[in-house]
């Protein structure tokens, strides 16, 4: 079922002939029956109960694939069972086995949920409908296919990490047959095997499965590449037989003296990580040093340390080619020490140090969890495998609906390049390469991300933006009042630190524009003659569902926030709700109406929108314009993107009024506003040393910080205009600031300037 119900592709790959041809073939049945009778000889971990349930389900499957072929022409059921069959490598219990023979029935087989819940049970049932595609929901592009079926298996499998481990097996054998497939589909589904699947296999520690993934994608994506590196490979391999039997008896022979008992086996660099390395690093084939290494397996955790120093005796190590990842674990739960040392001939060989239940993980990551349940005292962290990253999915899901979202999101998880940091209490923590200080924060815990104001790395004053090294100490400094910062998502690198802030950001701009929606829709009908708005409980009945209907929205909270983001205007939805109490028997108040529609201006409380600066989200300040207290100023509603505030003056808001006028309402600013505003100036200056530095003091003294400064590009000239943004209170502040300036040595000329530049 390669992609069933939750991969981002639909399954085309290996076809059955239809539905309704018969298998007529005695050598094809015979070939089934010797499939599931090897299969069996894999299943001698099981019960004969179990074994007797995975025996029903291959019945069940194989009926319901009856007449049903593969590319190749062999039964179709020879697929469900070679996906059982590494299932059963990895020792996964019963309930997974059958769920891997019976994954295809629901997508292929017009074989029902409830069907299987009555033949095998809800759990059985639950697997098999997490690994089924969207078959029956229709998209409007291929992309949101692709992403909402991801999300849907990615969400199944953080709920049971045997969905993933089904759909990798199922992935893998269809990789492996991939050449019985039509050529012109072998870039799509390799491709999609190199992005998604193996960084998945990857991230929960399937190493076997991650490194025949990337090499089957890379014979169907570069055959010709994968052929001549192949023979190149193949003849290194002849001339080099020599050298590393040679090492293979010196190694064998050093570990006599410390009586250590040792396995060593020879390992080859995968093609594909040859050819990455060469691609990456513009390497010629010969230039490869490091393609074959040896793996040394050991009894217990010291003889990992004893065997690394009975090495470093035997050949010199290479400086900077040592990594301990036992005492720092990958964060896909991988443990071994890696060394590089110099062998005969000078050649380069690596060693990986390990005792054999961390080699059991190194392969099979969190199907270790079955593999070695009991074999080591600490095999209960092998149940963590994985965890942390499913469990974040849960979590990223919560706050972001939207399938590419959600996809953006994880895949940024999926690479398996780490930093290793520490919290001041010593503990480890892994992160992605180019993560920040806010990332950290939002790995401890969200509350500690949205609050986080500063941060200490080794003891020393950082900011938040600053990307995190191996062995940092980072402490992070909050404050109740802090809420996350819009600009962090420019920097941010995690899945969780992103879907966090997006969410924080979303939640408090929505409650300020259902705030905003409700006065404006209260000041409208004040104008109509009702003192105030109808709540949902005191109306008359009826009276909001028939709003809604005419508004077109959900609910009564959602029509006040399109009101406030100017999706909806006031004024209509005002004249309704009138016509509506009218009906029921409310009257307009003659005195109201009197009031609102001939008192002078200044007298308008009621009519305007009073702004100070604390609103975020749900008001914007033109950058048109760029008003600041003092201003006069008049507020314009765009369409979905909340109030704007232009200056009265302002040339874009006059164009605005001439075609769109009864999107304008009155605004005016508070007494006293509760933070800085961005006005823009003009500082005309004569070239000469120093001079920048003399008009930052200048606005220093002011009381006027710097937000941009653009230099423009006349610097050889006798004078340069230098504009700024500032942050100032109001106008009598921006005074302030510019008389401070034309004081200043160097400076011709000092103005406030509008718009962009």
């Amino acid at each position: 079922m390669d992609n069933g119900s939750n991969t981002p592709t639909n399954k085309p790959e290996h076809i059955k002939s239809g539905k309704g041809k018969s298998v007529s073939n005695p050598a094809a049945a015979n070939a089934t029956a010797a499939s599931f009778a090897s299969l069996i000889a894999k299943l001698d971990y099981l019960s004969p109960a179990d074994l007797e349930q995975v025996r029903q389900a291959y019945r069940f499957a194989d009926e319901a694939h009856l007449g049903q072929l593969r590319n190749s022409g062999e039964p179709y059921i020879t697929h469900p069972i070679a996906v059982t069959a590494q299932c059963a490598e990895w020792k996964l219990d019963a309930q997974a086995l059958m769920a891997a023979l019976l994954h295809d029935a629901l997508e292929d087989c017009g074989v029902t949920k409830t069907e299987l819940i009555e033949r095998f049970g809800s759990p059985v049932a639950e697997l098999v409908d997490g690994l089924t595609k969207l078959e029956k929901l229709h998209f409007s592009t291929r992309e949101e296919n692709q992403a909402e079926s991801f999300r849907k298996m990615l969400l199944a499998m953080a709920r049971d990490v045997r969905v993933i481990l089904i759909k990798l097996a199922d992935r893998t054998h269809n990789m492996r047959t991939l050449s019985d497939a039509p050529r012109d589909k072998w870039a799509r589904i390799a491709s999609e095997t190199l992005e998604i699947y193996a960084p998945i296999s990857y991230r929960l520690g399937l190493n076997q499965t991650y490194q025949e993934l990337q090499d089957l994608s890379f014979r169907h994506l570069f055959p010709w590449r994968y052929a001549t590196l192949s023979k190149a490979i193949a003849r290194a391999r002849g001339r080099r037989r020599d050298l590393f039997q040679k090492v293979e008896r010196e190694v064998e022979a050093s570990f006599k003296t410390p009586g250590i008992s040792v396995q060593i086996t020879g390992r080859e660099k995968t093609l594909y990580s040859i050819y990455k390395k060469m691609d990456d690093k513009h390497l010629t084939f010969a230039q490869i040093t490091d393609i074959y290494g040896f793996r040394v397996l050991v009894p217990n955790l010291i003889d990992c340390y004893t065997a690394l120093g009975v090495l470093h005796q035997l050949y010199k190590p290479v400086p900077g080619k040592f990594k301990d990842h036992i005492a720092i674990a990958k964060p896909n739960g991988y443990q071994s020490l890696h060394t590089t040392l110099v062998g005969p001939s000078g050649v380069n060989i690596e060693f990986q140090i390990r005792t054999e239940t961390m080699n059991v993980v190194a392969d099979s990551g969190v199907a270790a969890h079955w593999l070695y349940k009991t074999a080591e005292s600490n095999s209960a962290s092998t149940d963590r495998l994985g965890v942390k990253w499913l469990q974040s999915l849960l979590d990223i899901q919560v706050e972001t609906r939207d399938a590419a979202e959600f996809w953006d999101h994880v895949k940024v998880d999926l690479f398996p390049d780490a930093v290793y940091v520490f919290t001041p209490k010593s503990r480890i923590m892994a992160l992605p390469r180019g993560a920040t200080v806010v990332d950290f924060a939002y790995a401890i815990h969200s509350n500690v991300g949205d609050h986080a104001v500063a941060a200490k790395i080794n003891g020393d004053q950082a900011p938040l933006r600053n990307k995190l090294k191996n062995g940092d100490v980072v402490e992070v400094v909050t404050s109740a009042d802090a809420t996350p910062n819009p600009a962090w998502l420019s920097f941010v690198r995690t899945a969780r630190a992103r879907s966090k802030i997006r969410h924080h950001l979303k939640t408090m701009a929505q409650n300020e524009s259902e705030l905003l929606g409700q006065k404006l829709l209260t000041q409208a009908l004040r104008a109509e003659g009702i003192e105030k708005l109808p709540d949902e409980n005191d109306a008359p009945q009826g009276l909001w569902d028939k709003v809604l209907r005419f508004t077109g929205n959900k609910t009564r909270d959602e029509l006040l926030t399109d009101i406030g983001l100017g999706k909806r205007i006031a004024t209509i939805v005002a004249k309704r709700l009138l016509k509506l109490l009218v009906e029921s028997g409310q009257k307009p108040d003659p005195l109201l109406l009197t009031l609102e529609r001939f008192a002078p201006h200044e007298s308008q409380t009621q009519d305007t929108v009073t702004i100070d600066g604390s609103e975020n989200a749900s008001v914007q300040f033109s950058t048109c314009c760029r008003p600041i207290p003092g201003d006069s100023i008049l507020g314009y509603l765009g369409r979905g993107e909340g109030l704007a505030v232009h200056t009265d003056d302002c040339i874009v808001a006059q164009k605005l009024q001439n075609k769109d006028s009864d999107r304008f309402i009155s605004v005016e600013w508070s007494d006293e506003p509760v933070r800085t505003f961005e006005a823009g100036i003009l500082v005309t200056v004569t070239n000469g040393k120093g001079v920048l530095a003399r008009v930052a003091s200048a606005l220093a003294s002011a009381e006027a910080d710097i937000a941009h400064i653009d230099m423009g590009e006349d610097s050889a000239q006798d004078t340069t205009d230098l504009r700024f943004v500032i942050a100032v209170r109001d106008t009598a502040h921006l005074e302030t600031a510019l008389r401070s300036l034309k004081r200043a040595p160097s400076v011709l000329h000092a103005s406030r300037i509008r718009g962009h530049f």
